[in-house]
């Protein structure tokens, strides 16, 4: 067996690292900025009027009103940021800075720029082409867009089979394997008794369905959010000071053709822009098809209107919350002594970020980063648990409630293997059908482009009726 799995880790590795993962980010930048010229800027130029819908109306009680016909806007936006502030804020922005150096937050900031458009755009297909089921509720993603948009049945079922099988391992796995490895480090709780207690909460939660799913997020994101940041903020002040300097490094290390950390002359800027992009996407999912299975829930009429929440969520997952998790770790003593010696650090991931956030506020800090890596990857195990059903159900049609139910029971068992096992391959299958369910949905944006212009002309044709939406 241990032979079998090096041998489908070293396929797997290749095949990712040298092939899919530079399709990602090729497609990925390519699909935004089309995206970006098609609709002449549009996440720039309505960036106020986003801010003001998205942001502007969170106190606004209707933001918040339940139907029967599915989720509110906001539990829907809830849902898809609990998918998308996982671990990848934390232990993803560590090694990105590890394996790109500094450079790969300026290239994360350019993936998350052209990612506002192709999340808008992913959202407003996924609710102009959902579908309501017989209990009335709203179901939809790029499978629905890619069927009753595009017309290929294929294609879509194909997008299906691949985000199924991602949803097990990004989105859980992987997940649950963060948290028992920051309880064990911090409070040495054996991985066995965390995973028992994270089965339990998770089992609870996803057999109640969307609505129970979206009502917990709906109360644990922003909590988990402003907790989040108060640490950011809090260890930034304290080395308020080397700031300037981390920023001069993202700028300068950008363009550099020396690797961070040695390796192959001109080989800097390649992983620059490699991991810059690919932690980019992994944080804020703009592009991979995911997030929007969460916004076709809601019972929101307008998809415009609910896709702007797409390019908040961009902008607050990656521009912000990973732009503090990132600063930390370069104004870190552990990291720039490193980084000037030309070593790597000697340690990565979420110990490396715990590191940073430690020696800025001893004890807290890294007690503060353990708490907020359990909050973020829950959070991403409720809200990939729903991608999962709605694909699932896709597949099996005529069969979808025995195969929901089997699929739940197979999701929260990998739930406690995630938390208890060594899953190097797990991540590597993730990663790589990441990039599989990518392309599918790529393809149907470019095709769609046209229907997602045409949508935002309308919708401010009908704000400004004497003027128009000029596209």
């Amino acid at each position: 067996m241990a032979a079998i799995l090096n041998v489908l880790n070293t396929v797997l590795g290749f095949a990712y690292d040298h092939i899919l993962s530079i399709t990602m980010m090729v497609l990925m930048i390519a699909v935004g900025a089309y995206l970006t010229f098609k609709t002449r800027l549009f996440q720039f130029r309505k960036f106020g009027t986003v801010m003001k819908n998205t942001v502007g109306s969170l106190f606004d009680r209707k933001n918040h009103e339940k139907s029967g016909s599915g989720v509110s806007p906001f539990q829907a936006v809830t849902t898809a940021l609990a998918g998308t502030i996982g671990t990848g804020s934390i232990a993803g922005l560590a090694t990105a800075l590890v394996s790109g150096g500094p450079g790969a937050i300026f290239w994360m900031w350019v993936s998350a720029l052209l990612g506002m458009v192709t999340k808008y755009s992913e959202i407003v297909l996924s609710l102009k082409y959902r579908e309501k089921t017989v209990s009335g509720s709203y179901v939809g993603g790029p499978m629905y867009y890619i069927k009753n948009g595009l017309g290929v049945k294929w294609l879509a079922a194909v997008f299906a089979v691949f985000a199924m099988i991602a949803c097990i391992g990004t989105g859980n796995a992987t997940q649950s394997n963060s948290i028992s490895g920051a309880i064990e480090r911090s409070f040495g709780v054996a991985p066995w008794i965390t995973g028992i207690v994270l089965t339990v909460i998770v089992g609870a939660v996803i057999l109640g369905g969307v609505k129970r799913i979206a009502s917990v997020n709906e109360k644990l994101v922003p909590v988990m959010a402003i907790f989040f940041i108060l640490a950011s903020a809090a260890a930034l002040c304290v080395n308020a000071g080397k700031i300037p300097e981390a920023f001069a490094l993202i700028f300068r290390e950008a363009f550099n053709f020396r690797a961070a950390f040695g390796g192959v002359a001109g080989y800097g800027i390649m992983a620059a822009m490699r991991y810059g992009v690919g932690r980019g996407v992994f944080s804020n999912e703009a592009g991979l098809g995911s997030a929007p299975i969460a916004h076709a829930a809601s019972n929101t009429e307008e998809p415009v209107k609910q896709g702007m929440w797409g390019v908040f969520e961009v902008f607050f997952t990656t521009i912000v919350i990973c732009t503090m998790s990132a600063l930390v770790v370069l104004t870190s003593d552990i990291y720039l002594s490193a980084f000037h010696a030309g070593v790597e650090p000697s340690v990565s991931g979420a110990a490396l970020s715990g590191a940073a956030y430690g020696e800025a506020i001893p004890v807290v800090g890294e007690m503060g980063i353990a708490a907020a890596t359990v909050f973020f990857a829950l959070s991403t195990i409720l809200g990939w648990a729903y991608y999962g059903e709605v694909c699932i159900s896709y597949v099996f049609k005529n069969h979808a409630l025995g195969a929901v139910a089997v699929y739940r029971l197979v999701y929260v068992a990998f739930v406690f293997i995630g938390a208890v096992a060594e899953i190097k391959t797990v991540w590597l299958v993730a990663d790589c059908f990441n990039v599989l369910m990518a392309v599918p949905n790529l393809i149907a944006l470019i095709a769609l482009s046209g229907v997602v212009v045409q949508a935002t002309k309308e919708y401010f044709a009908k704000k400004h009726p004497l003027r128009g939406e000029k596209l």
